[in-house]
C-alpha cells in the first residue's frame, strides 16, 4: 500500500494512486475520478500530468476518494500548497507544515538535512572540524565563526552534525568530520537551499564591512547576453566549481574557512525580438 506520507510531489501521489486503485477494481478510471471531485477528466489527467493544479475547492473532495484519514488529509492538502507555491516563502511555510504533520513517521535523517541548510553557521562548524578536531569549551568553537554565535547556536551545531553524522567525538572528547553524506531529494532540497543561500548572500555584503579587502575577494560583471546562453554559462560556472574543489582539496594545512558565492541574475526585463 502507497502512503500519501512518502510524497514530495501530490500529483506524483495521485498517479501511483490510480495505478493501485486500477489493478483491483476495473470500474476506476479518470472519468470516474472526475465525476466524484467535480472535474472533467482531460482537466484531470493533465493535473496527474503534471501540466495543471487541482483547484482549492477541490482538495477535500480527493480527501474522500482517497480515503485519507485526518492526518493524511491535512497532509495532503499541505502537499497540494506546496506545489503550488510562487515564492521560497510559500514553499518553506508549507514544507515545514508538511514535517510537523508527518512528525510520527517522517525520515528524522531527511528532517535534519533539511535543518543543516536553515543556518549558515551548521554548514561553518563542519567546515572548521574539517580543517581540525576541536577539544574545548563549545562556546570557544562559537567564537572562532565570523560573525561569532553563541553557545546556544554552537551546541545546536554539534548536535545537528552528529545526528547526520557528519562530525563524531574522539575518545578523547575531541570532534572532528568524518564526510558529508546528505541524500539528493530535489523538492525538500530545493526549498531549504533557497534558505541556505540566502544567508549566504547576507553575509556577503556585510562582508564588505566586516573584512579588510586584502581578505575578501568580491567582483562584479554586468553582461548582455541571449537567453539562450545561459545553459553554457552555466555548466562553465560548474566546471570552475569543480576544478575550485580539486584545487583546495590538494591542500594538505588549512588555518580558515571561506565562503564563495557564485551569482548570475537578470538585470533587465527581456527585450522583443525585432520582427
Amino acid at each position: 500500500m502507497i502512503s500519501v506520507f512518502d510524497y514530495l510531489d501530490y500529483r506524483q501521489f495521485l498517479r501511483d494512486f490510480y495505478n493501485q486503485q486500477k489493478k483491483t477494481n476495473t470500474f476506476f478510471s479518470y472519468r470516474y475520478i472526475g465525476n466524484k471531485v467535480g472535474m472533467d477528466s482531460s482537466f484531470l489527467i493533465k493535473v496527474l500530468q503534471g501540466h495543471l493544479h487541482v483547484a482549492e475547492d477541490r482538495i477535500e473532495k480527493f480527501h474522500k476518494i482517497c480515503n485519507f484519514n485526518d492526518k493524511e488529509a491535512q497532509y495532503f492538502e499541505a502537499l497540494v500548497h506546496f506545489n503550488k507555491a510562487k515564492s521560497e516563502k510559500e514553499s518553506k511555510l508549507y514544507f515545514e507544515k508538511m514535517l510537523s504533520i508527518n512528525k510520527a513517521k517522517s525520515d528524522k535523517i531527511v528532517e535534519s538535512q533539511y535543518e543543516f541548510f536553515q543556518k549558515w553557521y551548521y554548514s561553518a562548524v563542519w567546515a572548521l572540524l574539517d580543517g581540525a578536531p576541536f577539544k574545548g569549551d563549545i562556546k570557544d568553537l562559537g567564537n572562532m565563526l565570523t560573525p561569532a554565535i553563541g553557545l546556544k547556536e554552537a551546541k545546536a551545531a554539534i548536535k545537528l552534525l552528529e545526528d547526520l553524522k557528519l562530525i563524531v567525538q574522539d575518545a578523547d572528547g575531541a570532534y572532528r568530520a568524518v564526510g558529508l553524506n546528505l541524500t539528493t531529494g530535489k523538492e525538500w532540497r530545493s526549498v531549504a537551499i533557497m534558505q541556505y543561500q540566502r544567508e549566504m548572500i547576507k553575509l556577503a555584503e556585510e562582508s564588505l564591512e566586516r573584512f579588510r579587502k586584502e581578505e575578501r575577494d568580491i567582483s562584479t560583471l554586468t553582461v548582455n547576453i541571449p537567453e539562450s546562453a545561459i545553459p553554457e554559462i552555466r555548466d562553465l560556472t560548474g566546471e570552475f566549481r569543480e576544478s575550485l574543489k580539486k584545487l583546495v582539496n590538494s591542500y594538505t594545512e588549512t588555518d580558515r574557512v571561506y565562503q564563495m558565492n557564485i551569482q548570475m541574475f537578470p538585470l533587465t526585463q527581456k527585450r522583443k525580438a525585432h520582427k
